[in-house]
């Protein structure tokens, strides 16, 4: 009772608010949009340590607006009514923040799944006959995809979307079955396989859509930087003539003072440390030198795109801890991308004198220039808007750098700068120069035949890394 008064109340009037209570909730298709009101240091409390509670709040509220838009455009093209159940806040606010255009009702249950059946189960009592439930982390979902759902109720008797992250965006039912959201294992990665376990044990036929990226951690800021203008008021914008030098570290007090010193006090250069919990100094020591430091989740792929979704530059070079870039790179960065290419890197020289590394030096850069395939140790440059783009690193633990190379090349050339990065050639000393070359060999081969990167990591972390 208390919530249908507060509905009154955010309306403009008794009469409008009695026009909508007659027409609410009665088409056939029915969108209900899973939320939570935004409240600092209450909602995406796990992107707090990079974007603050206050920002993560912002962010929240950006991401519900940009989904119960797509849910209004959807509505410009089918009969179809959307349903808001929240958590937080009340009707009034949420009202307030998002329109009063909308029904908004409270979720009921102790957890995920048995708000999600309450849910559904109400909808299909009022008479629905197709109900495609959504959340408000997913910003590359559309009105299209949303149409696609329903479309595949016709044929199949759940649609769902599933995430990067192992769970899924949307599920889409064309009766109520409570049992699809007992025995889940919510908010982990094994949330989709059970699902389509539970799908296939009471004998429905499913039909999934593409894959898209929830955000729920820093790596996931890329996919909202891939909807531009929707979150401006979060994100900064790229600053055109900046540069920006995203570092990942782990346990990296050694060397990391001296490549931070090189890069201080240059202009337009903007430097972003992605750290993936290091338990040394490090984290102290970057702060002590006055540059912003991202707590990220442990992986080289995960740290450098949290790096990039909070950079500002319009370039963004990638540079590993142990790697020191030459003398005047910036104008080699931008020359390089001057010359019509699409991205570029360094040529490699590694600072020791064995005469072996030579051959290892002259190798990497032939490589790097007739193959088009630098490695992350030689300083990967490209401009932010196309590594937006194309969806960044991989999360993966080995062979993220060739990943994203194998890619960009298929966007234009990926060009050598004429200068060389100076990295550091412990591992080749310390595991001897045929033993890394031949493991490197094999990861590469054994990537290429499909081999996962999480194996291919095993195989390299047993070789001595």
């Amino acid at each position: 009772m208390t919530d249908r008064l507060t509905e009154r109340a955010c309306l403009p009037s008794e009469q409008q608010f009695a026009q909508a209570a007659r027409t609410a909730l009665t088409a056939p298709d029915r969108v209900i949009v899973f939320a939570r009101f935004p409240e600092a240091g209450q909602t995406k409390t796990r992107l707090i340590p990079a974007l603050g509670p206050e920002r993560s709040a912002q962010l929240q509220a950006a991401l519900t607006r940009r989904t119960l838009h797509v849910t209004r455009q959807l509505c410009l093209d089918r009969a179809c009514d959307v349903e808001v159940r929240f958590a937080g806040g009340d009707v009034s606010r949420m009202c307030s923040q998002f329109g009063a255009d909308l029904q908004y009702t409270g979720q009921q249950g102790n957890g995920l799944g048995e708000r999600l059946e309450d849910a559904v189960s109400a909808a299909f009592l009022a008479g629905t006959k197709r109900v495609v439930v959504i959340g408000t982390d997913c910003p590359e979902l559309d009105a299209t995809i949303l149409g696609e759902a329903f479309k595949g109720l016709s044929h199949a008797d759940v649609v769902l979307g599933p995430a990067m992250d192992g769970g899924y965006y949307l599920i889409g039912l064309n009766a109520n079955r409570p049992e699809l959201f007992r025995g889940i294992d919510w908010s982990t990665e094994n949330v989709l396989r059970q699902t389509l376990q539970r799908v296939r044990q009471v004998g429905c036929s499913v039909r999934q859509l593409r894959p898209l990226s929830d955000v729920d951690h820093p790596e996931d800021l890329l996919a909202c930087r891939r909807v531009p203008g929707a979150f401006s008021e979060v994100l900064p914008a790229l600053q055109r003539g900046l540069l920006s030098i995203i570092i990942p570290t782990l346990n990296e007090e050694r060397g990391i003072q001296q490549t931070l010193e090189r890069l201080a006090g240059l202009n337009n250069v903007e430097v972003i440390v992605a750290d993936g919990g290091s338990s040394d100094a490090t984290v102290d020591i970057v702060r002590q030198m006055g540059i912003r430091v991202v707590p990220v989740g442990r992986g080289r792929g995960r740290q450098m795109n949290a790096g990039a979704g909070l950079a500002r530059g319009e370039v963004l070079l990638f540079l590993h801890a142990d790697t020191k870039l030459p003398a005047g790179f910036p104008e080699h960065v931008w020359s390089t991308l001057d010359r019509g290419a699409i991205a570029g890197a360094f040529r490699l020289r590694l600072d020791h004198p064995h005469s072996g590394l030579r051959w290892i030096e002259w190798g990497a850069n032939l490589r790097s220039q007739y193959r088009q395939l630098p490695y992350g140790d030689q300083g990967l440059f490209v401009r932010a808007a196309l590594f937006h783009r194309i969806g960044g690193f991989p999360h993966w633990p080995l062979m993220e750098d060739y990943e994203l190379c194998r890619r960009l090349r298929k966007q234009g050339r990926i060009r050598l700068a004429p200068a060389a990065v100076t990295s550091s050639a412990r591992r080749w000393l310390k595991f001897g120069l045929c033993r890394t070359t031949l493991m490197n060999q094999i990861c590469i081969a054994g990537f290429r035949m499909g081999v996962s990167p999480e194996r291919l990591a095993r195989w390299y972390s047993g070789s001595g890394k």
